[in-house]
């Protein structure tokens, strides 16, 4: 296809990586990650504070260290996994396709600029932010960050923005199959969800007097809901749930990754796993729905990390499912996401009234 003839590109987005192993890298890679105004909230004086003071010259020797454990020949998991994705989604489709990262390289504006120099004729990319589910500090910082670029560089073309897919059937089907193909029924099954502040929950509530302020917020109808993350995590594992005939005392939810000591959302992972052997359920599976592609907060937080506590407590069996990374049917839903969108239909696209009031 003559490159004056291509109109429409995407471009998919992942959350990032150090460059390599090594403190200082990790170091540049924290620091840009926790001064993002949407993952750490402090007024800025307060967050250089903490973020280069406390924070990052404690924790980024043992995320190195992390990072060693799950680190693969190739660079890293997360890096490698998209770069793999969008190699396998660019064979199915007849637009460029290409890669970026919030945090790290490469820079959405890096990528676009290429776009924009290669094809001329370029009218729209297609951005896709590979998270399900609505988060400030996922799904929002990453769409701000490539429209701020946007906007700052005057391209051509629109930046249209695929939304959170966290309930779409196709999706549901997908992550559910995928379970389906590792779900052993002597187990019990976790889903665990990367946490985040309670305060970004209500943060985000649009409407300013919904979320988290009644005990069944999450199963009241709410304009909030379209941007409220619990709600949303909420409604992926009920959907799958249903999807794989699980009774209530099968499977349960909770969330990981919790840093310093407010209030996160709960029940938190690291817990749940002290807890679950002495409750009788000693065989144990997790599912990490909150990522699409395997990272260190799936290799290392949960299939090692997590592992050891669970068997530590008397677990006897622990599996991390892997995430859905390349697997086909995941390529072909972003390849019909994909051609919907080359055909002009937009039910898959946010309209700019979402985005607005998304970021």
């Amino acid at each position: 296809m003559a490159e004056r003839q291509i109109t429409r590109a995407a471009l998919l987005m992942n959350l990032g990586s150090p460059t390599s192993t090594m403190v200082k890298d990790v170091k540049r890679y924290l620091h840009e990650f926790l001064m993002d105004e949407r993952v750490i909230d402090y007024p800025f004086v307060f967050r250089k504070m903490l973020v280069d003071g406390i924070i990052v010259p404690f924790r980024a020797p043992r995320s190195a260290e992390a990072y060693r454990r799950i680190w693969w020949p190739d660079g890293s998991p997360l890096i490698v996994i998209t770069r793999q994705l969008v190699a396998e989604l660019s064979a199915r489709v007849d637009i460029p396709v290409e890669w970026c990262m919030r945090y790290g390289e490469p820079r959405p504006d890096r990528v676009m600029d290429a776009l924009s120099e290669n094809y001329p004729a370029l009218q729209e990319v297609l951005l896709i932010p590979l998270y399900p589910h609505y988060a400030m500090s996922s799904y929002e910082t990453a769409v701000a960050y490539a429209r701020y670029w946007h906007r700052k560089k005057h391209y051509r073309f629109k930046l249209s923005v695929l939304k959170p897919f966290y309930d779409d059937a196709d999706y549901i089907e997908v992550l559910s199959r995928h379970i389906q193909d590792f779900l052993k029924p002597d187990h019990h099954l976790l889903f665990s969800y990367h946490g985040v502040p309670e305060r970004h929950i209500r943060k985000s509530d649009v409407t300013h007097h919904h979320c988290l302020q009644r005990a069944d917020c999450c199963e009241t109808s709410s304009p909030a809901h379209a941007y409220c993350y619990r709600h949303q995590v909420f409604t992926t594992t009920r959907l799958v749930a249903a999807r794989l005939q699980l009774r209530p005392d099968q499977y349960e939810l909770s969330f990981q990754s919790r840093l310093g000591k407010e209030p996160w959302l709960r029940p938190y992972t690291a817990q749940r796993l002290e807890e679950l052997p002495a409750e009788g359920k000693k065989r144990l599976q997790v599912v990490c729905p909150a990522f699409v592609s395997d990272c260190l907060e799936t290799l290392e937080e949960i299939e090692q990390e997590g592992k050891k506590i669970f068997m530590e407590h008397g677990g006897e069996s622990f599996q991390m499912i892997p995430c859905l990374n390349t697997i086909p049917a995941w390529i072909t839903l972003l390849q019909k996401w994909i051609h919907q969108f080359t055909a002009g239909e937009d039910t898959m696209i946010w309209d700019e009234q979402h985005l607005q009031q998304a970021v």
